[in-house]
């Protein structure tokens, strides 16, 4: 197939385009703003990456990210007509259910303006997809790891960026036992490739992306194993209403064919920690 990908070069397009590539599809890297028109003649498939995606920034600024987030996908799609789609979403649209593991049947409840503008585009691929226009998948991504992230709000690379000295501090907030669903880029961007394979015009599912549960005190050793370091913690009151562990339900995913191959703390911890001087590799 010949595939466009939008925010090819961000952190999950650098993991997916040579996903894509290996398992034999054509890959068009646009790189244009989401609400310029574009030609998706001899287009076979859209994977949507692009997004605004912090929780923090979006409680600031929730038009800017309806803006990206939604009108941004509206625009997509109004271009398209047979082709399939898939869409990058995140689990944050759950918000903070009791019951775990977690499936896709299970209700959503986002919590900031950022998880409501990603259950806003789902519910544009959702319905575009049964009136035909496309095929759809939405990808509802747990916590992303590993690869070449740099982005220190998550946990496993600001608990590394800790003991390398490049972030001040690594706070825990509880007692560190709230276990969060990490997945490795890799293995997320093998899901986007056995999702668009998936597709049929005309229909459209929703899948879970997670792999690995683990707690903060899991990361915490995963580090001081992989790194010989032990992180300085600062510890800190927890917040209201936290969910004390998020898990994904991935059979519906798994009944695909797919299964997480890089997946696990060490691996994620070995990604973040890197070659270098005096970094053990």
């Amino acid at each position: 197939m010949r595939v466009l990908v939008t925010g090819a070069t961000g952190y999950l397009g650098r993991a997916v385009v040579p996903e894509l590539r290996f398992s034999g599809h054509d890959v068009i890297c646009p790189g244009q703003r989401l609400h310029e028109p574009f030609d998706a003649t001899g287009v076979d498939a859209v994977v949507h990456l692009a997004a605004l995606g912090n929780v923090r920034e979006s409680f600031e600024q929730p038009l800017r990210y309806y803006d990206v987030n939604v009108a941004g996908t509206l625009n997509l799609l109004s271009h398209l007509d047979g082709q399939r789609f898939v869409l990058a979403s995140t689990a944050a649209v759950y918000g903070a259910p009791a019951a775990q593991p977690i499936s896709e049947s299970a209700p959503r409840a986002p919590l900031s303006p950022y998880a409501a503008s990603k259950a806003a585009a789902e519910d544009l691929v959702t319905w575009t997809a049964s009136s035909g226009r496309i095929g759809g998948a939405v990808l509802r991504i747990f916590n992303a790891a590993g690869g070449d992230d740099t982005n220190t709000d998550r946990v496993i690379t600001r608990a590394v960026g800790s003991v390398l000295g490049r972030v001040a501090d690594f706070p825990v907030y509880g007692d560190g036992s709230a276990v969060r669903d990490f997945v490795h880029v890799r293995d997320i961007a093998r899901a986007v490739v056995v999702t668009l394979e998936h597709s049929e015009a005309g229909s459209s599912a929703v899948y879970n992306v997670g792999a690995c549960p683990a707690s903060v005190r899991d990361v915490l050793s995963a580090v001081e194993r992989v790194t010989g370091r032990v992180v300085d913690v600062t510890w800190r009151p927890a917040h209201p209403g936290e969910a004390p562990e998020v898990r994904a339900d991935t059979s519906r995913l798994r009944a695909l064919g797919w299964r997480p191959e890089h997946s696990s703390l060490d691996r994620f911890v070995s990604d973040a920690w890197g070659p270098g001087p005096g970094r053990g590799r």
